[in-house]
């Protein structure tokens, strides 16, 4: 394992380290659609090196670039304020995640894929099950999909847009990755960024998004890994070819060498988005610009609609989950 940014770097970037999936020893077995001792199936692009990542990587780029994110602003906004006024309905006191930080997410991603919102019950479910680790979550969503795909009709959605590009199974898996990547780690990450806002209010919050990502670092458990190619010398250590190398994520984000007074939160912090929370290199998270424009627009839509918003009980983490989150977040106002 490391956990200096240096070596996360070097072990995330350096092509002497693999992230295909039949060379790599995980801490944690993981949920997919094929035997992890096997190349990883067609379409699971996280799991493979170039050329073939390299591949999946160039057909969906386009879809989360900085420009098309911006187009998608004012309907994320919309969501936003459909959402609170269901709040203001309904409560006060209301579960943040349930009523607001999964929601929002899941309703975009539906929307960017052509997924039908009307199932997000079923995915929701499923997808939280697959991060657990279960292969029938993978089962069930794939022929989810794969019957979802057989019948689209043309969109503008990504679905539609790359069923001319890639084979049925290809894009039943692409579609799997970028539907519980897509709402999973940014709906966790506005229920606890709000937790962790409602306690700081000394701190100014009309730019929070990076310092947030870097002091949560959701994704800690297990994940990113590599297994290394050759000897490769890391400072004063030696990977042996065939080892798998876990990278601390949570840790590297709190590097003193990178950071100052790491463990401290500091809103106006000028170097926190010098983070890793979305990984680096070939395999950083295709979605970071659209998990950056959810997140500013939750975080800023809940504080000005509700600037006294205040914890309504304690906030429930989700127990054994390798996604730091919260099942209950009450909040009032």
């Amino acid at each position: 394992m490391v956990s200096t940014q240096k070596d996360a770097r070097t072990v995330l970037s350096d092509p002497r380290f693999s992230n295909r999936q039949e060379l790599k020893r995980p801490q944690l077995p993981t949920a997919r659609p094929n035997d992890a001792s096997q190349p990883a199936a067609p379409g699971w692009f996280i799991h493979m090196d170039p050329p073939r990542h390299t591949h999946y990587r160039r057909l969906l780029q386009g879809q989360f670039t900085a420009r098309r994110m911006r187009l998608l602003e004012p309907r994320i906004e919309r969501i936003a304020a459909e959402l609170i006024d269901g709040m203001i309905t309904h409560g006060p006191p209301v579960d943040l995640v349930s009523a607001f930080a999964l929601p929002l997410p899941s309703r975009v991603i539906c929307e960017l894929l052509g997924v039908p919102y009307a199932d997000h019950a079923f995915f929701e479910s499923n997808s939280t099950a697959m991060v657990y680790g279960s292969q029938q979550a993978v089962a069930d969503l794939t022929g989810y999909l794969r019957d979802l795909i057989d019948g689209k009709e043309p969109g503008d959605d990504l679905i539609s847009g790359l069923k001319a590009e890639v084979t049925v199974e290809e894009l039943t898996n692409i579609a799997l990755i970028l539907l519980v990547a897509g709402h999973e780690t940014t709906a966790a990450m506005i229920s606890l960024g709000v937790d962790t806002l409602l306690r700081h209010p000394e701190q100014d919050r009309s730019d929070p998004v990076e310092e947030l990502l870097r002091h949560l670092t959701i994704v800690r458990v297990g994940a990113p890994n590599r297994a290394a190619l050759e000897e490769v010398q890391l400072d004063e250590r030696t990977v042996a070819a065939g080892e798998t190398v876990t990278i601390d994520l949570l840790a590297a984000n709190h590097d003193p060498a990178v950071f100052t007074d790491p463990h401290t939160l500091r809103l106006d912090r000028p170097e926190a988005r010098e983070h890793l929370a979305f990984g680096y290199g070939a395999h950083l998270c295709l979605g970071h610009n659209l998990a950056r424009l959810e997140l500013r627009i939750a975080y800023r839509a809940l504080f000005e609609a509700f600037p006294a918003l205040r914890h309504a009980g304690e906030p429930r983490p989700r127990a054994g989950y390798p996604i730091a989150t919260l099942e209950e977040l009450p909040v009032a106002w």
